[in-house]
This record gives C-alpha cells, sequence and structure tokens, in this order.
C-alpha cells in the first residue's frame, strides 16, 4: 500500500510522535510506502520515509494548522493514496490516530468557565471544532484509532460518532523504554551526578507542554510538604518545555533551587530508575504512556484520574490517583504520604510485574492491521 502520514510537526520527544514514528515504521516493515507530510520535522529521517515539509503562514497555532490542512489535501488527491493517517485532526483522512482528547469538552468544561462565555465565540475555538468535526462527523467514514475509552465517549456525546467506527487499542510503550540495568546501580549514579545524598527524595515528571501536564500543582505540591520532607526533597523535569515560567514559580514558591529542568531526552528510564517518585497531576490527558514507563522502573505513581492510564494504576495498585474534581489540598497530602508510606515497596514491585504481563508491542500492530484493511476513500472526497 501507499501511505501518507500526516502530523503537524515532528520532533523527537512528544508522545504523539513517538507513536507517529513507531507506527510508521511498522508500516514499513510490512512491506508498504511512507510518505510524511508535515509543517516541521526536527531530527534524523529514517530511513525509508519520503519526507514532505509543507510551508504554511499564519500567526496563530490555529491559523497555520488550518492552512496545512488545505494544502496538504489537493498533494493528496495529487497521489492517490490507498490510505490517509492522521495524527492531528483534520479533513481527508482515513484513519485517525486519537491521541488527542476531545477539544471540544475540554474547550467548554476547562477553557470556557476560566476564560468566559465568549471563549466559544472565538476564530480559535470555531477553527479547532470545525477540525475535529472533519474527523468525528457520521458524515465521513474515517476509521479512528481510540487509545481511551473514556475519550472516545467524549466525542460520541459532541458529535454523534458511530461506535462502529472507533478501534480502541491496546496499551503499549516502546520496548526501549523498559529498563535493561537494576534499580540500585541506577539510583545512585544519577545521585551522585546530581550532588545528592541517598537520604535525599527525588520526583520525576516527564513530558513536553508541562503545563498541561500539571507541573504547576507539582511544584505547589513539592513547597507544602512538611518541612522536613521539603528539605530533602527535589524535582527534576524531562521534556521540550519553556522552562522560565516555571522557574519564576517555584522561586515564588520557595522552592527554585530544588527544580531541574532538563530538556528533551531519550534516556528516560535511567532518570526514572533514579528517582524516586512520578508524579504526573494532568489537566488532562488522553492516555499518559509515561505512566507505563514509570511503573515498569519500580515508580510509585501519583496522577490525576483525568488521565487515561491512571485505571491501569489502579489495577496494578501502584501508586495514588487524584479523583475530579481536582483538589490541590489532596494533592499536596497524597504526595507527602506517598514519600513516607511503608506501601512504597509494594506499589514499586506490583507496577513492574503488571506492566511485564502486558502485550506491549501489540497497539502498533493492531493499528497497522486496521490501516491495511481501510480501503481508499472511506474518509470522504479528498
Amino acid at each position: 500500500m501507499k501511505l501518507a502520514f500526516c502530523l503537524f510537526k515532528y520532533f523527537p520527544y512528544g508522545g504523539l510522535q513517538r507513536d507517529f514514528l513507531e507506527l510508521a515504521t511498522i508500516c514499513l516493515q510490512r512491506g508498504h510506502e511512507v510518505d510524511v507530510f508535515t509543517m516541521e520535522w526536527v531530527g534524523p529521517v529514517p530511513e525509508g520515509i519520503r519526507l514532505h515539509i509543507v510551508r504554511t503562514s499564519g500567526f496563530t497555532n490555529h491559523g497555520r494548522n488550518v492552512y496545512f490542512a488545505n494544502k496538504v489535501l489537493p498533494l493528496l488527491n495529487h497521489d492517490a493514496y490507498d490510505a490517509v493517517i492522521g495524527f492531528n485532526k483534520m479533513p481527508g483522512l482515513d484513519v485517525y490516530y486519537a491521541a488527542d482528547p476531545c477539544y471540544q469538552e475540554k474547550a467548554r468544561n476547562t477553557y470556557q468557565p476560566k476564560l468566559g462565555p465568549l471563549y466559544c465565540l472565538t476564530p480559535r475555538f470555531r477553527q479547532y471544532v470545525a477540525m475535529e468535526e472533519a474527523v468525528f462527523t457520521p458524515k465521513v467514514q474515517t476509521q479512528i484509532l481510540q487509545l481511551s475509552a473514556y475519550q472516545q465517549q467524549a466525542f460520541v456525546r459532541y458529535y454523534n460518532t458511530p461506535r462502529e467506527r472507533f478501534h480502541l487499542l491496546p496499551p503499549g510503550i516502546r520496548l526501549d523504554r523498559i529498563p535493561q540495568a537494576s534499580h540500585a546501580p541506577a539510583r545512585s549514579q544519577l545521585r551522585r551526578e546530581l550532588s545528592l545524598s541517598d537520604s535525599h527524595l527525588l520526583l520525576v515528571m516527564v513530558g513536553s507542554r508541562a503545563k498541561g501536564k500539571g507541573l504547576d500543582r507539582s511544584l505547589r505540591a513539592l513547597a507544602a510538604l512538611p518541612l522536613d520532607l521539603r528539605q530533602r526533597t527535589w524535582m527534576i523535569v524531562l521534556g521540550e518545555n519553556k522552562s522560565k515560567p516555571f522557574l519564576r514559580l517555584a522561586a515564588r514558591l520557595g522552592i527554585g533551587g530544588k527544580l531541574l529542568m532538563l530538556g528533551g531526552r531519550e534516556d528516560i528510564p535511567r532518570y526514572l530508575l533514579g528517582a524516586d517518585q512520578f508524579i504526573h497531576p494532568a489537566y488532562s490527558e488522553n492516555t499518559g504512556t509515561v505512566i507505563l514507563e514509570a511503573m515498569a522502573c519500580g515508580l510509585p505513581v501519583l496522577a490525576t484520574d483525568v488521565c487515561g492510564y491512571a485505571s491501569h494504576v489502579v489495577d496494578a495498585q501502584a501508586g495514588e490517583i487524584i479523583p475530579s474534581p481536582f483538589d490541590q489540598e489532596a494533592l499536596n497530602r497524597t504526595l507527602a504520604s506517598m514519600l513516607t508510606s511503608p506501601l512504597r515497596q509494594a506499589w514499586a514491585r506490583n507496577g513492574i510485574s503488571y506492566v511485564m504481563n502486558l502485550d506491549l508491542g501489540r497497539r502498533w500492530h493492531m493499528a497497522a492491521t486496521i490501516i491495511e484493511s481501510t480501503k481508499k476513500g472511506m474518509a470522504c472526497d479528498r
């Protein structure tokens, strides 16, 4: 098959981008041709992928995204692809990999209460909803590779999408995120590099767009720890993020010297193995694949229930989940109790055992099989 993959931007450290590359690689291994259309690509291009950079213009993200979609559609028509796979919402897709949550639900339940009723009249809202509707409306046949059953309910509620178009994929993480080293040496080595003693406690957050991952909530929880606990606790943040706003917030909270923002990295398991606690109090998170990665490394997990993969923490008994509606005081109390809990070793063992019993590579093979069964032109007339 001749396949076209569409995504707005590629960079090495985003969860959506990693999923895209994993699926594209599987398709190449199955003998398919893979073309990629994107506005921006950061990093080397894997062998076999034909990359097409689509130049766009506009002063806003939503404006550039719409420009990209409008410019790509004629190219897809011209080359007559067997299937078009999108990792961002846009018209003309045969298959959509639903890595992002329902925008309209998030806008109406999170943005509008904060920004006022006029938010849903803005060009940004209208354009993002139009792009989302182009995928989920009953008028098209786009097949949806869904990562979260909860999010499926949201799309059906807002767009009346036929349920038979959803294909729920199993959880999965890249095999290179499964640690090959034991916990104790990695922990000692990382502490030497950071000039921390064995008695210090290390929190870790992973993810680009740290604002949505709840880094501000994590910093407030760190600042609220009892004095003796706070004095020996540090936090590392890994991912492509703008660090200045969070460093300023940490300084205002009196913990400026305890926050280390290390940028995007490939050696994530090394930091997970060397830390004491994974914290992920996201505002909105379709899955939170890094939750499974932390569990695989034996880290107790503290996350919010809006994370699609929070259920795995509960099923595995590998940590604690903060229920909705979110309460900062509840996060503060839970972090303090988890750092001193006698259950820490049990959480660690349970998480490792749970992840090791998952078929971690099945997700992308299942997605590739669904793509192969998709007939050209199912989504709409491109």
